[in-house]
């Protein structure tokens, strides 16, 4: 029998105001090719003899990870699974430029017991005194779905009741940089570079969840019969037919190489839902996925996508009950279905 995943709850900061969904109604509009996120006030979260220890992508990850978890009324989860592009790139630099200007005599030990990829994980661990299942996945723009994943095959394998899975990603000047002069970021069209911290909590308690987590695929360079095969399966394990899907939340970020890839996996799969995006609200990082799922399951939980996410001239809100199908690419090789229903639906 098929185990039931629902989505409890969701926090993010990102460029638009953070631990709250006022960009629903109210978003704010970017021009800028790169902008860093919206801090909330960490004094609720932290004492400030632990914040000054810190750096801004583990205050935000503790902060919505803290928002969530007490919003769910867990207290110790049975896992904690994080995904991360970059780590904690803006510790690394701060130990990097110290070693090249004064030499290896007067580092300070803190940036380096910072800088890798799992301190987030850790430190997560440590504040919530959970001593379950802990890991960090860094696969460029897939490393939230391998989190997703992992808690999902987590619950299938009927290992664990709650789960905080995580995004988290920080772009300091320098690196963004680096990437605009790659052509990665800042191309013409594109969205602008956002950074993202989000903590969304699975669990198999259906009471006051936001939506629920029906299946989930991750594909590496797979061809159109792939992909129609895998689909036509997470349907069937799902027991829905694809009308039933009512709208298709893409990571469109106005590239066209990036967006190109999108149209090929829609092309695969037969259904007339309207297609959304979310990466021109809260921009393109490596674990924008995240804000994907946060922003998809809000809107399921409210029973409607706003307007602003709708692809085309002149449409407007579309309806948020039913089945919603996000699609996530990595450089067009590795890609992502995932199914969420509203919890009416199911």
């Amino acid at each position: 029998m098929k185990k039931s995943i629902y989505i409890k709850g969701a926090e993010q900061v990102s460029i638009q105001k953070p631990l709250c969904e006022e960009w629903m109604t109210a978003p704010i509009i970017y021009n800028d090719k790169y902008n860093r996120s919206l801090d909330p006030d960490f004094k609720q979260f932290l004492s400030p003899i632990e914040a000054r220890r810190m750096g801004k992508i583990l205050k935000r990850a503790l902060a919505t990870s803290i928002r969530v978890i007490d919003k769910c009324g867990k207290t110790e989860p049975d896992a904690i699974i994080t995904g991360t592009g970059l780590g904690c790139i803006e510790n690394t630099e701060f130990f990097l430029d110290a070693l090249c200007r004064e030499g290896e005599e007067f580092l300070k030990p803190t940036h380096f017991m910072q800088s890798t990829h799992n301190t987030i994980s850790s430190l997560l661990a440590i504040q919530t005194k959970s001593h379950g299942y802990n890991v960090t996945y860094a696969h460029k723009h897939v490393s939230f779905d391998s989190a997703l994943y992992d808690a999902y095959l987590q619950f299938m394998l009927n290992k664990v009741n709650n789960v905080l899975v995580g995004g988290h990603d920080e772009m300091t000047p320098s690196y963004f940089s680096l990437l605009e002069k790659s052509g990665y970021l800042g191309c013409e069209g594109m969205c602008t570079s956002g950074e993202t911290a989000v903590s969304v909590m699975l669990s198999n308690d259906r009471e006051n969840a936001l939506c629920e987590l029906l299946s989930m695929r991750i594909l590496y360079c797979p061809d159109k019969e792939k992909i129609c095969s895998t689909f036509e399966r997470m349907l069937a394990e799902s027991n829905i037919s694809s009308e039933e899907i009512t709208a298709i939340v893409t990571g469109i970020n106005g590239c066209k190489e990036n967006d190109s890839v999108y149209d090929g996996i829609i092309g695969c799969i037969e259904s007339n839902a309207p297609v959304l995006k979310y990466k021109h609200l809260f921009g393109e990082s490596y674990t924008a996925s995240g804000l994907g799922l946060y922003a998809a399951a809000h809107c399921m939980h409210n029973r409607e996508y706003p307007a602003h996410m709708v692809i085309g001239e002149n449409n407007g809100a579309v309806n948020a009950g039913g089945v919603t199908l996000l699609l996530n690419h990595s450089d067009g090789k590795t890609i992502t279905l995932t199914m969420i229903r509203s919890i009416e639906n199911s």
